[in-house]
C-alpha cells in the first residue's frame, strides 16, 4: 500500500505541476515553447530521486542521524548568514572588490560546509517533530483513517533545496491563474524578464515567481527564510499531498490539470493548507524552540506602513478596473503603486494581473486577505478541533459549501 500510495502522489504532483491550467490550445503550447529551454524537468526529477535514494527520504526510517533543537536553530542561523555573505559577495563583484569577495567567499565555503553537515539530521527532526504534532491533532491519511488505522501517508518526505521557480500566467482582463510551469532553479533574472516578456507579447499577463515550497515528492521546502517558515512550508506541502485524498484536494488536483477549472476552489484549498500548517508548524516551534535563545533566521520588519492594508486596497481597485474592461488603466495603476510601495521600502519586481493570480490564492495572508479567507477563518472558529476544521473543509466542493459552513 505504500508504494502503491507513493505512486500516486507522485502521479498527482506531475499534474499538478506539468499540465496546463486552462489556457486554450494554441496559446498553451506557445507558453510551452517559451519556457521550454528552462523547464523543470519534474518526471526526470520525481525517478532519480525516488528510486535513486528512497532509503533517505523518508522522515523517521531508519537510525539515521539526528540533530537536537539548538543544532536545528544553529543551521537556521547559518543559512542566514550564508544569504547575507552571498549579498556581500555579489555587491563586492559588482564594484570590482575582488580581494574582498575572495575573502568573503572562503568564509562562506565554510559555512556552506557546516550546513551540509547538519543538514540531514536537521531534516530528520524536524520532519519527527511535525509528525508528533500532527499525530497528538489526529491527523493522519484518510485511507488509515477510514480503516481505523493510525499512520501518516504519503510519507513526510522532503529536501531542505531551493524548490524550482514558478511561471505563472494570467489573463490581462481577469486574475486567474490559467497556466503554471515549473522552471529550474538557476533562470537568471535577465532571462526570467526575457521569459515575461515573450509569453506577455502573447497578450497574457506572467510572472516568474520564487517559492518557499513545492510539493513534488518529496517536497522541496527553502531553507532561506528561517526555522519558523520552513516548519510551515514543510507541513504545508504535505498537507496538499494530503488533500489530493480529500474531495477539496482532488477538485484543486483538477484545476491544476485543466480538466475542471475553478479558481475559487484553488484559493480554498491554498487557504486550507496555509492555515492548517501554520497552526502545526507555531505548536511545533513552541514545544521546541521557544526556550531556546538566538534568531531563527527571519528578520523583523520595522516599518509604521501597513502594507498588508495598502496591498488589499490595490487589488480592491484592481478588481474595480477590470470590471469595467479598463485593462490598461488597470496595470498602469499597478505599476505606479509598484513605485509607491518600492518607495516605502516593499520592493516588487513587477505588479500584475499574474501576481495577484499566484499570491491571491493564499487568502489566509493578510495582504491578500479577501472574502474566502474570511470565511475560512470563520469556519475555523466554529470547529471543535483543528482536524475538525481540517475534516469540514476538505470535504467541501464548491464555494457554496464554505459561505453555508461560515454561516
Amino acid at each position: 500500500m505504500r508504494v502503491k500510495l507513493t505512486l500516486i502522489v507522485v502521479m498527482l504532483a506531475m499534474l499538478l505541476l506539468g499540465a496546463a491550467c486552462a489556457a486554450a490550445p494554441e496559446l498553451d503550447d506557445q507558453i510551452d515553447t517559451i519556457a521550454q529551454p528552462y523547464r523543470f524537468g519534474l518526471a526526470r526529477w520525481e525517478f532519480t530521486t525516488l528510486f535513486g535514494g528512497v532509503k533517505n527520504l523518508f522522515t523517521g526510517r531508519g537510525d539515521g542521524n539526528n540533530a537536537d533543537p539548538a543544532q536545528v536553530q544553529e543551521y537556521f542561523e547559518i543559512t542566514g548568514r550564508v544569504r547575507n555573505l552571498e549579498s556581500q559577495i555579489a555587491a563586492a563583484n559588482h564594484g570590482d572588490g575582488q580581494g574582498e569577495a575572495a575573502s568573503l567567499e572562503v568564509e562562506l565555503s565554510s559555512l556552506e560546509e557546516q550546513k551540509l553537515i547538519l543538514q540531514d539530521g536537521v531534516r530528520r527532526t524536524i520532519g519527527r517533530q511535525i509528525l508528533t504534532v500532527l499525530a497528538e491533532e489526529g491527523i493522519f491519511h484518510p485511507y488509515y483513517e477510514c480503516t481505523g488505522l493510525k499512520f501518516n501517508a504519503p510519507p513526510l518526505a522532503f529536501q531542505l533545496e531551493k524548490p524550482p521557480l514558478l511561471l505563472v500566467v494570467s489573463p490581462r482582463q481577469s486574475i486567474e491563474s490559467i497556466k503554471q510551469v515549473p522552471l529550474v532553479q538557476g533562470v537568471s533574472l535577465e532571462e526570467q524578464e526575457t521569459i515575461e516578456a515573450e509569453v506577455d507579447a502573447l497578450g497574457v499577463s506572467s510572472l516568474v515567481v520564487s517559492l518557499g515550497g513545492i510539493a513534488t515528492y518529496p517536497s522541496f521546502v527553502s531553507d532561506e527564510f528561517g526555522l519558523r517558515f520552513a516548519l510551515s512550508a514543510v507541513t504545508e506541502e504535505w498537507l496538499h499531498q494530503y488533500l489530493t485524498f480529500k474531495p477539496l484536494g482532488f477538485l484543486y488536483m483538477l484545476d491544476r490539470a485543466g480538466i475542471r477549472q475553478d479558481y475559487e476552489i484553488a484559493t480554498m484549498n491554498e487557504t486550507l493548507a496555509g492555515m492548517v500548517s501554520k497552526e502545526i508548524a507555531a505548536a511545533v516551534y513552541d514545544r521546541y524552540y521557544n526556550t531556546l535563545n538566538g534568531d531563527d533566521g527571519q528578520e523583523a520588519s520595522e516599518s509604521g506602513f501597513d502594507f498588508n492594508a495598502e496591498m488589499r486596497d490595490i487589488r480592491e481597485m484592481v478588481d474595480a478596473y477590470l470590471e469595467r474592461g479598463e485593462v490598461e488603466q488597470a496595470e498602469g495603476f499597478m505599476e505606479q503603486k509598484r513605485q509607491y510601495l518600492a518607495s516605502k521600502g516593499y520592493y516588487i519586481r513587477k505588479l500584475n494581473q499574474a501576481y495577484f493570480a499566484f499570491y491571491g490564492a493564499y487568502a489566509d495572508l493578510p495582504a491578500f486577505m479577501n472574502e474566502i479567507g474570511l470565511e475560512m477563518q470563520a469556519v475555523r472558529s466554529q470547529s471543535a478541533s483543528l482536524k475538525d476544521f481540517l475534516d469540514t473543509a476538505a470535504s467541501m466542493t464548491s464555494r457554496q459549501d464554505l459561505k453555508a459552513a461560515a454561516g
